[in-house]
């Protein structure tokens, strides 16, 4: 697994040194090893590399990567450049487009907001190729809430997007009275229409940022 070399390193560090992390840390690598697992070894710590943590600015958690060939590179919601865009962030870009005015791009990567100061943090890390879920309960969950809980540390204005009810059950940890926290269905085909279409969360969480003295972030992913 490819280091972490920002300042995620000081409040992650102490988790690579726990008994949790040596076993997540042993299944990890001989499921590398052995299956095909996704994302690529190199992108695990996307997340964490593009978004140091003195940076971030709003917070969006998914579950566990996408689980087919060519998706996955390390931060929720986005995939690669020429892949297809998954329903999922279809709908996202719909409701950016409701909100914001954007116009909808052709291609899912995520990179520029990551750049900006938005985390895109999945809480499961490493998923088998097609098996959803399957890197579940293997202790990656231990390893982002520890990242959520130093975000939450963060002496400045942050906003959390958590879009259904895994994420939403990370709202107990968000406890610092200077952050936002919204909350709306997830953006699947499945649940958007109760209440993720209309929930203006990314002009809202540009709204807070601006009241609280931050530059908003440019949501506008430009086409490739």
């Amino acid at each position: 697994m490819p280091a972490i070399t920002n300042d995620w390193l000081e409040v992650l560090n102490q988790e690579f040194r726990k008994p949790y992390y040596k076993t997540l840390y042993e299944f990890v690598k001989e499921e590398y090893n052995t299956k095909q697992v996704f994302p690529p070894a190199e992108d695990l710590f996307n997340a964490f590399h593009l978004t140091p943590l003195s940076k971030v600015k709003v917070v969006i958690l998914g579950q566990d990567p996408y689980h087919n060939v060519g998706q996955a590179h390390g931060l929720s919601f986005s995939v690669k450049p020429g892949e297809k865009i998954p329903p999922s962030l279809q709908n996202i870009y719909q409701e950016l487009q409701e909100d914001c005015g954007c116009t909808i791009p052709n291609h899912g990567y995520l990179v520029k907001w990551a750049q900006q100061g938005v985390l895109l943090l999945n809480t499961v890390l490493t998923v088998r190729a097609h098996e959803a879920n399957s890197h579940q309960g293997m202790g990656w969950e231990e390893f982002t809430d520890a990242a959520i809980r130093a975000v939450n540390a963060q002496n400045r204005a942050v906003v959390y997007l958590l879009w259904g009810r895994p994420a939403q059950n990370k709202k107990p940890m968000i406890t610092n009275p200077k952050h936002l926290v919204l909350t709306a269905p997830h953006p699947s085909p499945l649940s958007a229409y109760r209440g993720f279409f209309g929930c203006k969360h990314f002009s809202r969480a540009n709204e807070f940022l601006v009241n609280n003295g931050q530059t908003p972030i440019d949501w506008q992913i430009d086409p490739l």
